[in-house]
């Protein structure tokens, strides 16, 4: 599922028009962007949770040429399953 059909299904589902569901998919990623950059955790109670984590940096190889390359520390989003939402799915 892409974006646009996210927000056909929003619509549907919610009674909303397209451009609406388009302009709450937008404020809802917005909102979970800046929390996370934050430092917040974000959760939605059945759905699932996201926060931040640190990896450290460390040596890659490059397959290539088989060369030690740096990998230099950066931060990830973590993305956790809620129970309702893995029940749902099985």
């Amino acid at each position: 599922m892409n974006k646009s059909e996210l927000i056909d299904a929003i619509a549907n589902e919610s009674g909303l028009s397209k451009v609406d569901a388009k302009k709450a998919l937008d404020g809802f990623v917005t909102a979970v962007t800046g929390a996370l950059k934050a430092g917040d955790k974000v959760s939605l109670v059945g759905f699932g949770s996201y926060s931040v984590a640190e990896r450290a940096a460390r040596i890659g190889r490059n397959p290539r040429t088989k060369e030690e390359i740096k990998i230099a520390a950066k931060k990830v989003v973590k993305f956790k399953a809620g129970s309702e939402l893995g029940e749902a799915v099985n």
